[in-house]
């Protein structure tokens, strides 16, 4: 980073904002969920399991094997179990959560840069209804989703 934007009112700014979130009631209970299943053995391993199964069906329906009715009844049953664990349930609630508000602060910092001022509530609207689908829709979101 050049040591004139180090000392530019941006910055200092960006950091107000940081310090913002970090203080922020909302925030601090998603960091908390996030927290209390990153320490939760049990939780992570179930949350581990289902995903990787998850992944390996895919994997097997998209290279044209016949799934069995045994192992979509398993991996349904263990992603129910997941459902039904408050902890993991919190913590991929917060995740989301935390994501969507990374998403709308990079929009309207990007925004702010490309139109050289703050955007609009109805544009930054439009912005992410235009951003459609995640292979390369409006919102340069670039590579497929699995």
């Amino acid at each position: 980073m050049s040591t004139q934007l180090e000392k530019s009112s941006i910055i200092s700014k960006t950091k107000e904002l940081c310090d913002q979130i970090a203080n922020d009631a909302e925030f601090k209970k998603l960091q908390a969920d996030v927290e209390k299943f990153l320490s939760n053995d049990a939780a992570k391993l179930q949350y581990k399991t289902v995903h990787e199964k998850g992944e390996e069906l895919h994997h097997k329906q998209h290279a044209g094997v016949e799934l069995g009715a045994a192992e979509i009844k398993a991996f349904e049953n263990s992603r129910d179990a997941l459902f039904n664990n408050p902890i993991a349930v919190s913590f991929m609630d917060a995740q989301r959560a935390l994501e969507s508000i990374q998403k709308e602060i990079s929009q309207y910092v990007g925004m702010t840069l490309e139109l050289g001022r703050t955007p609009t509530d109805d544009e930054i609207a439009e912005a992410q209804h235009n951003s459609g689908g995640c292979c390369g829709g409006g919102g340069g979101g670039g590579g497929c989703c699995g």
